[in-house]
């Protein structure tokens, strides 16, 4: 029987997934992260990205986050999402029609600080949400 660690991965709506699992990937806020059981106790905020698990009969799932906090703790691992959707269920054509969006209004230079955030950050939920479509097809 493999090690396993429970992971929880929620976001405001919804609880998304909730078992026991051998290995984590997420993108933190400062790169990339492994999750495996035994690790160190953790807390960190989460970039838009994916949330890789794998489940005991090596099946591999994707979650995508738009951001959010996650917590290790030596029995459970705690995904706190802002936003969370399960990759099958993600739109490409809705992410490529933002990401368009987002590039238009940042290259047009008239946005405000505050306008500028949001089309940046709009822009890197995109770009998250292509990369993990992409991914997927391999």
């Amino acid at each position: 029987m493999a090690m396993t660690v429970r992971l929880d991965v929620v976001s405001a709506e919804k609880s998304l997934y909730s078992g026991d699992v051998t290995a984590i990937q997420v993108t933190g806020s400062e790169g990339e992260l492994g999750i495996h059981p035994g690790h160190a106790p953790l807390l960190t905020g989460l970039k838009p990205g994916m949330v890789r698990l794998v489940t005991e009969d090596k099946t591999e799932e994707f979650i995508y986050v738009a951001g959010g906090t996650l917590e290790v703790q030596p029995q459970t691992v705690t995904v706190l999402a802002d936003v969370a959707i399960r990759a099958e269920e993600l739109d490409e054509q809705a992410a490529e029609e933002a990401k368009r969006e987002a590039q238009a209004q940042l290259a047009s230079g008239t946005a405000g600080e505050l306008d500028y955030q949001q089309a940046a950050m709009q822009l890197e939920e995109a770009l998250a949400q292509l990369r993990l479509l992409r991914q997927l097809r391999k």
